[in-house]
């Protein structure tokens, strides 16, 4: 989420401008449980207090249970659904209500929302989701002026993916192989698609999912 406009104005994709966050006057963290309506809404509730209104959300909270359909209990199934969908959906039921007209919203949905992948079954249920949703949003919100776009990445180089990959090394050497550019995703990379779909370069463009996955969607 980003502070108000007077404060920060809507991030601009040209080269020379300074980082995004580095025009942000007042960034502070704000905790919330996305799996929970209650813990959402008192979060929104403070910030309109605070700020009045925000100009940018990002949806980026996620988790996965690698699981099959043979293995797949209920535990594993509302863990991930409950927050990677329902979270998206009242986080921005929420935030609607304190965005401006002309606000942002850029969800972070994946690749396996569009191809799937052997166990990935909640996740990829809960991925597809999010890119229909976003487009569904994207309808309802227009008349306000509000976009919103949704990123979907492949595997991608954090703290979390290293510590599986540095304890099996052939898991790491499976993705790039599969990925024609012959790398990982970094941060970076989701960053700057995220960046664009929140400036005024992409004020035209809505209800659209973007894959930065290196190609590997191309096969």
């Amino acid at each position: 989420m980003s502070s108000p406009r007077s404060s920060m104005p809507l991030p601009s994709a040209v080269a020379n401008d300074p980082p995004p966050l580095a025009r942000c006057e007042r960034p502070a963290p704000r905790c919330l449980e996305v799996r929970n309506a209650a813990s959402i809404r008192v979060c929104f509730e403070r910030l309109a207090r605070e700020w009045g209104t925000i100009d940018v959300l990002v949806n980026n909270a996620g988790t996965n249970v690698p699981t099959d359909l043979a293995t797949l209990d209920e535990a594993a199934w509302d863990a991930v659904v409950d927050t990677d969908l329902k979270g998206v959906a009242f986080v921005t039921q929420a935030a609607v209500a304190v965005l401006a007209d002309g606000g942002r919203i850029v969800n972070v949905a994946s690749i396996y929302g569009v191809v799937g992948r052997v166990e990935r079954v909640a996740y990829s249920a809960a991925k597809g989701g999010v890119v229909t949703l976003t487009r569904s949003l994207a309808l309802e919100l227009a008349t306000r002026g509000i976009t919103v776009n949704a990123v979907g990445p492949s595997l991608i180089e954090t703290d979390l993916t290293r510590d599986r990959m540095r304890r099996d090394p052939a898991f790491r050497e499976l993705e790039i192989a599969r990925t024609p550019l012959g790398r990982l995703g970094t941060a970076e990379d989701v960053a700057g698609a995220v960046v664009y779909f929140a400036s005024t370069e992409a004020a035209f463009v809505t209800g659209q999912m973007l894959l930065i996955d290196g190609g590997t969607s191309a096969h």
